[in-house]
């Protein structure tokens, strides 16, 4: 992705961030609003959830906005990790909420309380179809941009929990079953937790500069060998700066004593084409490039 399609990727998903902001903060004061009055777990699990969501969009705004600003002398890659930190920040708070609504429920097993369904029920459709309508406007830009996949997961989670929450009421209106709150609380945490571990994991994967999961790091070596004239790679190290930009590295060792500019071109337009990697630093060794004398082109 180049450097102006990124820009308006980043103010468009700037701007549904904050329309999604803007409907999860009345979400949140109608659950917990909801929650008090009915006497229902569920739809205050959600808005604990629905409240570390606003935490986690307002993160997000203020990454993007960050991640726009030009570099300095001293950031040489920008403020784009921004993004990642606040992707980090959004798991461990999403982990976090998670666990405290699942001792909750397990406490509430034990101890059913009493429910007003009618009116929990109609206050978790309402937080399910603004939640849908969030998930909806965050769709496109959750597969480019780890920071909107976190919001992403936490707007999903939500829409999971108002749908455990319908359920509970449902089943509270018709059977009178008081265990359904907790029991959907803690179906629901159990399934956010999950996904706050996936979002965690993908971050800490970016900051220690793994490679990203669907580059095969030894298949790229093969491909590189595989090119007329290149005798061996080493030093091949492959990281993800940030969401879609993906850089890499490596010493590529000629067998022959052609023009290293040419070997140099076809390295960079399979690492490009093949695999989508627009940026790298490729140096050109000669077979000899350890001894006087040798060649090193970079």
């Amino acid at each position: 992705m180049h450097g102006h399609e990124r820009r308006a990727a980043a103010s468009e998903n700037r701007r549904r961030l904050l329309l999604v902001l803007g409907l999860s903060a009345l979400t949140l004061l109608a659950e917990a609003f909801g929650g008090l009055w009915t006497g229902s777990l569920a739809l205050l699990a959600d808005a604990g959830h629905m409240l570390s969501d606003v935490s986690a969009l307002s993160l997000s705004v203020l990454a993007l906005s960050l991640a726009q600003r030009p570099r300095g002398p001293q950031q040489t890659y920008g403020h784009h990790r921004t993004e990642i930190l606040a992707a980090l920040a959004n798991g461990v708070l999403l982990a976090g909420v998670s666990i405290s609504i699942l001792v909750e429920s397990v406490e509430r097993l034990g101890r059913p309380t009493p429910i007003l369904a009618g009116p929990m029920l109609a206050i978790a459709s309402l937080g399910l179809t603004v939640n849908l309508a969030a998930l909806g406007m965050l769709w496109s830009g959750r597969s480019h941009d780890l920071n909107v996949r976190g919001a992403w997961l936490h707007v999903a989670g939500d829409a999971l929990g108002s749908v455990g929450a319908i359920t509970a009421a449902a089943l509270v209106l018709a059977f009178g079953w008081t265990w359904a709150d907790p029991l959907a609380s803690l179906l629901i945490s159990g399934l956010v937790l999950w996904s706050a571990w996936a979002l965690l994991r993908e971050a800490v994967g970016v900051l220690m500069e793994w490679a990203p999961p669907h580059l095969d790091v030894p298949e790229i070596e093969r491909a590189i060998r595989g090119l007329t004239g290149v005798s061996a790679v080493h030093d091949l190290h492959v990281w993800t700066i940030a969401s879609g930009m993906v850089a890499l590295s490596g010493h590529v060792v000629s067998s022959e004593d052609g023009e290293p500019r040419k070997l140099l071109q076809e390295v960079s337009d399979l690492l490009h084409d093949r695999f989508e990697i627009s940026h790298s630093t490729i140096q050109i060794e000669s077979q000899d490039f350890d001894e006087p004398g040798g060649v090193c082109f970079t």
